[in-house]
């Protein structure tokens, strides 16, 4: 057994499949980058949940009844929101989900992270939540709440296709964590929160704020070569490099570029991440040769995020928002077997006595 339990198959699963080698991923046979193209997001959720949420979803219907759902869960902010006063928003993002009952539908977990984000995020600038909208799709009607007004088409598309290369990627600690709950019988709104509460782990969902935070300490060095030189040296992490699961580079990471490339030339902030990339990498080759580790998603994801306007503290949340989809995928696929997670360990301790 690896550490980490590389390898360890422990579901089968309809819903996706990577190619490390190849660099590929697929949601439920389709390539993520003609999901982008074509699907949008609710297309993903339809795509997603066929056969586990209902039969013959599509995406118009996934819109009305996101719609929907959003509604009631603005209804039960006053349930949950006060008690966040003081608190982080990942804090307060994990008293959305507690607040859920356990018959919450699919559709009213993902309303509450749709609505909630935003509320949390408003609630932090002083300003109050932003009734939704239930005519809009989910990325227009998430940026309309954050800002209190209408987003531009741009900014809509890019969050759009985030949303769709970020719902669903097999089974990472989060997404085993939904399912290890789910198997037990607990709820859909259970399974979220503890795949949730996985997700928030600096080495998971949580790093695209501190990738962002790097590249502000590369860009502030003055000298972006020696800086990476004197951080590799010292046994550090990039972060935003490398991935266990796309080892040859991660194809997410080559749509969320493009996202971002086509919200403006003349974004400074984005020039700079592009050559530190470049630059980047080449000190990966100096100080560990014969180690590949590509671009991964999470540097593009922070700057689609903050050219969106969301605060760099709600990141996490926000991925959180769109991966929920996979997770409830994976918790409604788990409860269909009917069997309960139950692997064994392996005892390495003191020799066994009498």
């Amino acid at each position: 057994m690896k550490a980490g339990l590389d390898g360890v198959v422990a579901a089968e699963t309809v819903l996706s499949h990577s190619d490390a080698q190849a660099a590929r991923l697929w949601i439920r046979g389709v390539p993520v980058e003609r999901a982008a193209r074509n699907l949008g997001y609710e297309g993903v959720v339809a795509l997603l949940w066929e056969g586990f949420a209902g039969e013959g979803l599509a995406r118009e219907g996934i819109v009305a009844e996101f719609g929907a759902g959003r509604q009631r869960a603005f209804a039960r902010l006053d349930s949950w929101l006060p008690s966040a006063t003081g608190a982080t928003p990942g804090e307060a993002t994990r008293r959305c989900l507690a607040a859920l009952p356990d018959d919450s539908t699919p559709a009213d977990i993902v309303g509450a992270l749709a609505v909630g984000v935003p509320a949390i995020v408003r609630r932090q600038q002083g300003l109050p939540p932003t009734p939704p909208d239930p005519a809009l799709p989910t990325t227009a009607d998430f940026l309309r709440m954050v800002s209190g007004k209408a987003a531009a088409p741009d900014l809509v598309h890019a969050l759009d296709t985030y949303f769709v290369v970020a719902s669903e990627n097999g089974l990472g600690p989060s997404t085993l964590a939904a399912r290890v709950v789910a198997s037990t019988g607990s709820s859909l709104a259970a399974s979220v929160l503890a795949a949730y509460c996985a997700f928030e782990g600096p080495l998971h969902g949580g790093a695209p704020g501190p990738a962002l935070t790097m590249v502000d300490e590369a860009q502030a060095s003055g000298d972006v070569d020696a800086w990476l030189d004197r951080k590799l040296a010292a046994g550090e992490r990039l972060i935003g490099f490398g991935n266990r699961a796309f080892p040859n580079g991660d194809p997410r990471a080559t749509l969320l570029a493009d996202a971002v490339k086509q919200l403006g030339d003349d974004n400074a902030r984005l020039r700079f991440a592009l050559a530190f990339e470049r630059k980047a990498l080449a000190a990966l080759e100096r100080q560990r040769p014969g180690k590949t580790l590509r671009p991964n998603l999470e540097i593009y994801a922070a700057l689609l995020l903050e050219a969106c306007g969301i605060p760099r503290d709600a990141f996490t949340p926000t991925f959180a928002t769109t991966r929920a989809i996979g997770w409830l995928a994976h918790a409604m696929e788990q409860k269909a077997t009917g069997r309960m997670l139950r692997p064994t360990s392996r005892y390495i301790g003191p020799a066994l006595s009498d």
